[in-house]
């Protein structure tokens, strides 16, 4: 398919951050440089620099908020109406990448809409009583269970909006079935595998790499690791962090958000990476394993995809702490081969997700065209 012949719009959740679905998007950006990119909400300040020469349509609502990005998770009941708004009929394609609302756009009948789907909401179906919990406490819980309420009554009605669904992993892929009943083709993310090397040196750490909100599950590392007194070194930022800073014993480092040179090295040099939550896909195991260190997993999700037991990796059973000490203890008693680690991490590399894409959605648009 001729992109230049075709026009292509990508739509995304929110840019206001750079994590995976930013990445995956940006791969996606990457086959269509010429498509028009539409969003919720559009921080450049908090984006690569080559984000800068796209074509972003930031939704003219959001845009007029002041400390829009402070605020954001408060407008939440308003995305559904806000993503609505936007106007494809000029368009023969939209590629959404959603993990919210992205796959709730209004496209014409004559316009395929391909969903990258990174996970049916959390907040609203598989993560909602954990999420409220922690943020829907006291006179909090009327207002989070009514608005969720609706949400997952839009969420349903929307996933028909979309023609071709393909999901990040085949979990994902199950939750789509279950939750939209709808059938999914698996493509997993891109991953810069070669931007990652094996350390001829590893020092005497474990390494817990990520953002750090609830559904994470830093918390059991750290409290697994306050039973162990191994070393444990903690990458990232966000809400919790003062939370495990007062539970975490002296063995316990925490170095912050890190940039992606400081990343490279803290995996490569790693007794091995500590994953201790249950992720849709989950792409800093592949990036350790693609700096040749083994993986320590929660068993399930998309970690039972990505980490071969025994061979990359070894998984715990249950969350607990013991169960996370358990499977240290087994690690260290095996043998890998870093090599041989980083070489299964090839299967996921982002030259892989960019023919699976390009030739999906190719096939998903003559078919589609054949309605017409």
């Amino acid at each position: 398919m001729k992109s230049k012949r075709i026009k292509i719009a990508l739509v995304q959740d929110f840019l206001n951050q750079y994590g995976g679905a930013e990445r995956v998007l940006e791969a996606i950006h990457e086959l269509y440089p010429e498509a028009d990119v539409y969003t919720l909400i559009h921080e450049p300040a908090r984006l690569p620099d080559n984000f800068k020469t796209w074509k972003i349509h930031e939704s003219p609502y959001t845009s007029l908020i002041p400390f829009r990005n402070k605020i954001y998770k408060g407008l939440l009941p308003a995305y559904p109406m806000l993503i609505e708004q936007f106007d494809f009929r000029k368009y023969d394609i939209v590629i959404s990448s959603s993990y919210l609302f992205a796959k709730g756009v209004l496209t014409p009948s004559t316009t395929c809409h391909i969903c990258y789907c990174h996970t049916p909401m959390r907040q609203a179906w598989e993560l909602y009583h954990t999420y409220k919990e922690h943020y829907g406490k006291g006179l909090l819980s009327i207002y989070y269970t009514k608005v969720f309420h609706y949400i997952r009554l839009w969420d349903i009605a929307s996933k028909n909006r979309v023609d071709y669904f393909i999901a990040n992993s085949k979990t994902v892929r199950n939750r789509i079935k279950k939750y939209y009943r709808r059938e999914a083709e698996v493509i997993f993310p891109p991953v810069d595998t070669h931007k990652f090397s094996i350390s001829v040196n590893v020092d005497d750490y474990y390494l817990c790499l990520s953002r750090l909100v609830p559904y994470k599950r830093t918390d059991l590392a750290v409290r697994a690791f306050n039973k162990l007194g191994k070393k444990l070194v903690v990458a990232g930022d966000g809400p919790e962090l003062k939370k495990l800073k007062k539970i975490a014993k002296k063995n316990i480092e925490f170095v912050g958000s890190v940039s992606d040179d400081e990343k490279g090295k803290l995996l490569s040099k790693c007794n091995a990476l500590i994953f201790p939550g249950l992720e849709d896909f989950g792409i800093v195991p592949v990036e350790a394993q693609a700096s040749g260190r083994p993986v320590i997993a929660y068993r399930g999700g998309g970690a039972l995809e990505t980490v071969e037991e025994n061979k990359t990796g070894v998984f715990f059973n249950e969350f607990t702490p013991d169960s996370l000490v358990s499977a240290v203890h087994k690690l260290a008693k095996l043998q890998f081969e870093p090599e041989e680690i980083r070489n299964l991490s090839f299967r996921f590399d982002r030259k892989v997700f960019l023919h699976k894409f390009r030739q999906y959605l190719e096939s998903a648009y003559t078919e589609f065209n054949k309605l017409y």
